[in-house]
C-alpha cells in the first residue's frame, strides 16, 4: 500500500473539527498558515537561484512564462499580472499559460488538469525557447498539465522552474531548479489553496521581487520602475523621485512630467542630467541600473 503524498495526509488531530468551536477551528487555520509560511524559509536558497535564472533570461531579452492548473493557476496569474505595473516589465514579457486559460476569471475546470497534450500545444503556441525562464507550480508536484508543460519547456531549451510541496514529485525531479514548498498536511485534507496556497503565494513573490532586485528596478526599498498609471502612483512616484535626490516635491514632479512619469530618467533629471535623451542614454549604459547609473555621473544622493 502506498501512503499519501504529504499534501493529501490526513491528520489525527483534527478529528472532530467540524465539532469543534469556531475560534478553534479557526485558530487550527490559522496555524496552518504560519506553518506553511514557515516552509518557505527552508526553499529561500532555490528561490534564490530561481530569481537570479528569471532576471538573467529577462535582461537577455527573454520572457517569463508561468504554467499551472487550478489553485497554483490563481497564485501564478496574481504574479504575473502584477510584475508590469511593479516592476515596468513589458506585458508581452510576462506569459501565463493556465490549464483553464482565460475562462479561470470564471471558474477552475479540474479536467483540464489532465490534459498533457493541451500542455505541450499550449506550450507550443508561445514559441517557448531557450531564452525564457519557465515558472511551473503544483501543490502535488504531479500535476499532469503542469508537469508535462515543464517538460515541454525544458525540451524547447528554456530554464525550467518547479515548484511543489512534496519531496521527490515528478514536477521536481523534470525542472532544472526545484524549490520544495513543504508545508505539511493541511488542516482540511487536500484543499491545497489553504497552507500549499500561502506557501506559494509567498515564494512566488519573493522570487519575482528578488528578480526585480537584480534587474535594477528596485533602488532602496523603492519601487524605481514602477508604472504610474493613476493618482496614487504618480503620487508615490513623486515621493520616490524627491526620496532619493532630495529635491522639493514641485521639482520633483517637473521632473517626472519631462520624463514621461518614468522614475529612473526622473531621478537622473533632478540631480542634474540635462535631458530626457541623455538620461535614457546613460540608463541603456547601465542595462537600467539606477544606482549603476547615478554612480556613473558621481551623483550625491541623501541615501549616500
Amino acid at each position: 500500500m502506498t501512503s499519501s503524498p504529504t499534501t493529501e495526509a490526513a491528520e489525527a488531530r483534527y478529528a472532530g473539527l467540524d465539532k469543534w468551536r469556531d475560534d478553534a477551528i479557526l485558530l487550527a487555520l490559522l496555524e496552518g498558515q504560519q506553518r506553511a509560511l514557515n516552509s518557505v524559509a527552508a526553499a529561500i536558497p532555490a528561490l534564490s537561484r530561481a530569481a537570479r535564472a528569471a532576471a538573467d533570461k529577462l535582461a537577455d531579452g527573454g520572457r517569463l512564462i508561468y504554467v499551472a492548473a487550478g489553485s497554483p493557476a490563481l497564485m501564478s496569474m496574481a504574479d504575473a499580472l502584477e510584475i508590469p505595473q511593479t516592476y515596468g516589465v513589458a506585458h508581452d514579457r510576462i506569459v501565463l499559460v493556465l490549464a483553464d486559460g482565460d475562462g479561470i476569471v470564471k471558474r477552475l475546470n479540474g479536467q483540464r488538469e489532465d490534459d498533457v497534450d493541451a500542455a505541450r500545444a499550449d506550450l507550443a503556441a508561445t514559441r517557448v525557447g531557450p531564452g525564457d525562464c519557465v515558472i511551473a507550480t503544483s501543490a502535488s508536484g504531479s500535476t499532469p498539465y503542469t508537469v508535462a508543460g515543464l517538460v515541454a519547456a525544458r525540451a524547447a531549451g528554456a530554464v525550467t522552474i518547479g515548484i511543489a510541496g512534496n519531496a521527490g514529485a515528478q514536477l521536481l525531479e523534470a525542472a532544472d531548479i526545484p524549490v520544495l514548498l513543504d508545508a505539511g498536511p493541511e488542516v482540511i485534507s487536500g484543499s491545497t489553496r489553504m497552507g500549499a496556497g500561502t506557501a506559494q503565494k509567498a515564494a512566488l513573490n519573493m522570487l519575482s521581487t528578488l528578480m526585480g532586485v537584480h534587474l535594477g528596478h528596485v533602488y532602496d526599498g523603492l519601487m524605481v520602475n514602477v508604472v504610474a498609471d493613476n493618482e496614487k502612483l504618480r503620487g508615490r512616484a513623486a515621493r520616490i523621485v524627491t526620496k532619493i535626490t532630495g529635491v522639493q516635491p514641485a521639482e520633483a514632479r517637473r521632473a517626472l512630467d519631462l520624463s514621461g512619469g518614468e522614475v529612473k530618467p526622473a531621478v537622473l533629471i533632478a540631480v542634474g542630467v540635462e535631458t530626457p535623451a541623455k538620461a535614457g542614454q546613460l540608463l541603456g549604459e547601465t542595462k537600467g541600473n539606477l544606482r549603476a547609473a547615478l554612480e556613473k555621473i558621481g551623483a550625491a544622493t541623501p541615501a549616500e
